[in-house]
């Protein structure tokens, strides 16, 4: 999905809307705070009480439970999100972050816990846009740093808009500012077809065009922490408790 390790100039970390998830009541339990930046919807948000929900947060306190971790989570804006993580701030990312090669140089990351990817979501009055590359002369909207702005800009032609969350981009496109935005599958979905202020006017087009994998990301080296990730993983998908996940966020 969403984002790059090397967006990391300007580190600004959100008002703290943290709470424990995962009690620490089981003897030996490991704490540890996990960032996430929650302004990706249906993976991490905040509802209405202020919690930090999404899948992505009921996977990590499945993940927890199996592992015998106890989890503080940590919102975070998005820019400074893997800064953080680098200088000791808190212990871990779960913020639909793709695994890439480049990431993979400065962190390490766990199995990969979801499979997704970028699609396009424009007008419903646009009658043309099947791909990108449609978008030629047009503006798109992306979330600064992430992989729907890296895919925008391989687009000759095609002007790439950037915004600090994506809910903005849509707001944008909704005052016909922009023509299009790009984003992972379950984002896309929660914009475009549940909102009820946009579900009338947007629409999405085409295919998923990449093929991405989430992974809870940790500092380069720490192997403790990524054993313990797979191995709550492992657990969570034994139990098949990611499909009732996916049935609660994604369906």
């Amino acid at each position: 999905m969403r984002k790059s390790w090397f967006m990391l100039s300007a580190v600004l970390i959100l008002a703290a809307l943290s709470f424990a998830t995962v009690p620490a009541q089981a003897a030996g339990a490991r704490k540890i705070v996990v960032a996430t930046d929650a302004t990706w919807p249906p993976m991490e948000m905040v509802d209405a009480n202020k919690q930090i929900v999404g899948f992505d947060i009921d996977f990590m306190n499945a993940v927890a439970k199996e592992a015998g971790l106890a989890v503080t989570y940590k919102n975070t804006a998005w820019d400074g999100i893997f800064a953080g993580l680098a200088s000791g701030q808190y212990d871990a990312i779960i913020s639909s972050v793709t695994i890439t090669d480049e990431r993979k140089k400065n962190f390490d990351f766990s199995d990969p816990y979801i499979n997704i990817g970028q699609i396009i979501v424009v007008p419903k009055t646009d009658k043309i846009t099947k791909k990108l590359a449609d978008l030629k002369g047009k503006k798109a909207g992306a979330q600064i740093g992430t992989t729907g702005a890296f895919e925008i800009k391989k687009n000759a032609g095609v002007e790439l808009k950037t915004y600090d969350e994506i809910g903005l981009a849509f707001e944008d496109m909704a005052a016909g500012r922009i023509m299009a935005v790009v984003c992972d599958e379950p984002t896309a979905a929660h914009y475009a077809l549940q909102k009820q202020e946009y579900k009338a006017k947007f629409k999405i087009v085409g295919e998923p065009f990449t093929h991405e994998g989430y992974g809870i990301t940790v500092k380069k080296g720490d192997k403790e922490l990524i054993a313990l990730f797979n191995k709550g993983i492992k657990a969570v998908r034994a139990k098949k408790l990611d499909e009732k996940l996916r049935k609660k966020w994604l369906r």
